[in-house]
């Protein structure tokens, strides 16, 4: 019995895919070692860069409800990394800032970060990396991406469910079923704890 060899996969949004998987998988490996998960890092990025800023601008700039900021800098807030303050020109909206220990973790963060970033492009060299980060900063900015921001927040709490029309996974909120509902309640309804 002969085993067929599968295709090789050729197209550059495939090998995207693949790679950014495995980035991504190895990346919140590293930073699981500070406590941390790659959301609470790019929420940690984002306020760093530019502190004071508001939970709702926040939120706009990850394309998430303003509720999903809130939990994400309740976690960060409990940790100590973290603090609201209130607003200068408005009282009713928080100033996000980094405390002492979260300029300490993002000093670290940037060293795994740089471990991370020579890791995954360890087969190129410095003017291939540098050729190949261009290429792709042009592709993020022809598809809409927004800067600095990994489109995996948008997919925080929402379930996970197949397309029909491709067999892609889903995120786009709970599943809808036409059938009756038990009588304990919605048997896909939003859990609480994620309003």
């Amino acid at each position: 019995m002969s085993s067929r060899r599968q295709p090789t996969p050729r197209g550059a949004a495939f090998l995207l895919a693949q790679i950014g998987a495995h980035a991504a998988e190895r990346f919140a490996q590293r930073v699981q070692q500070l406590g941390l998960t790659p959301p609470d890092v790019g929420l940690l990025r984002m306020i760093a860069a530019q502190p004071g800023r508001s939970q709702q601008s926040v939120a706009v700039d990850l394309g998430v409800v303003p509720s999903r900021v809130v939990a994400l800098v309740d976690n960060l807030d409990h940790k100590g990394l973290v603090e609201r303050r209130p607003g200068e020109t408005d009282r009713r909206h928080h100033a996000l800032h980094l405390t002492a220990e979260g300029e300490q973790l993002m000093m670290e963060m940037r060293t795994i970060a740089s471990a991370h970033d020579d890791d995954i492009c360890a087969a190129l060299n410095g003017e291939e990396r540098v050729q190949l980060a261009g290429m792709l900063q042009r592709i993020a900015e022809q598809q809409g991406l927004t800067p600095g921001v990994h489109p995996g927040f948008r997919h925080l709490g929402a379930r996970r469910r197949p397309n029909a029309e491709d067999g892609a996974v889903a995120a786009d909120g709970p599943r809808r079923t036409a059938g009756p509902r038990s009588r304990t309640g919605p048997a896909d309804g939003p859990n609480p704890r994620e309003r």
